[in-house]
Order: C-alpha cells, then structure tokens, then sequence
C-alpha cells in the first residue's frame, strides 16, 4: 500500500493544507530514494512514540528530521537504538545534528 503525502503528513500530526504539502513535495525532491521509505517513516513515527520522540519536517533544513525530545537516558538509549535498526534495515543515510538528539534523513544508500 502506498501512502500519499496527505497521508504521510496527517500521520505525523499535521494539516495537510497547501503549505504542508509544499514543504513535504520539497523534502521529498531532496531526499534521494524518499518514495522507498514513506511508508516506513510512519511506522518507525509510531516506534518512537513511547520515547518521547518522533518524525518531524524541519523548519530549517529540506529534510525529514527524527527527533529524540526528552532527558530520560533509558527513553534516548532505546530510541537511538530504534532510530540505528530503521536506519540499517531500509538503508537510510542519517546526519546526526551537533549537539542534539537529532537526525535528517538525507537519503537510500543502495
């Protein structure tokens, strides 16, 4: 089943009015093998969940970024090591930010 982007940005938690739409379109032309991955990207949303993380667009990169939101050092252990699965079984290519709980998906590597 394919996802379309109106119902990857409702899954994620937002409208799916023209301005969403766009900057999603934009992530997707920027990120190579995006179309691979969308629907994925919705599950490993709901993985991380009960670690006070999730799937987000960034406001400052074109790019879908995975956020880990919280202190607890058991909830950032358990979501980087979810976060490293997805990212090994689908072949996503991963910037971590400096400094920060944060990661871009930038890309398919195969």
């Amino acid at each position: 089943m394919k996802i379309s982007l109106e119902g990857l940005l409702r899954q994620l938690g937002y409208n799916s009015d023209e301005n969403s739409v766009k900057q999603l379109r934009t992530i997707e032309e920027n990120t190579p093998g995006f179309e691979k991955i969308k629907n994925h990207i919705v599950a490993l949303n709901d993985h991380l969940k009960p670690y006070s993380s999730y799937v987000a667009m960034s406001n400052s990169n074109p790019y879908l970024k995975i956020k880990i939101d919280t202190d607890n050092e058991k909830f950032i252990k358990e979501a980087n090591e979810t976060i490293s699965k997805w990212a090994q079984k689908y072949n996503v290519v991963l910037q971590k930010v400096e400094g920060k709980e944060t990661y871009y998906i930038t890309g398919i590597s195969k």
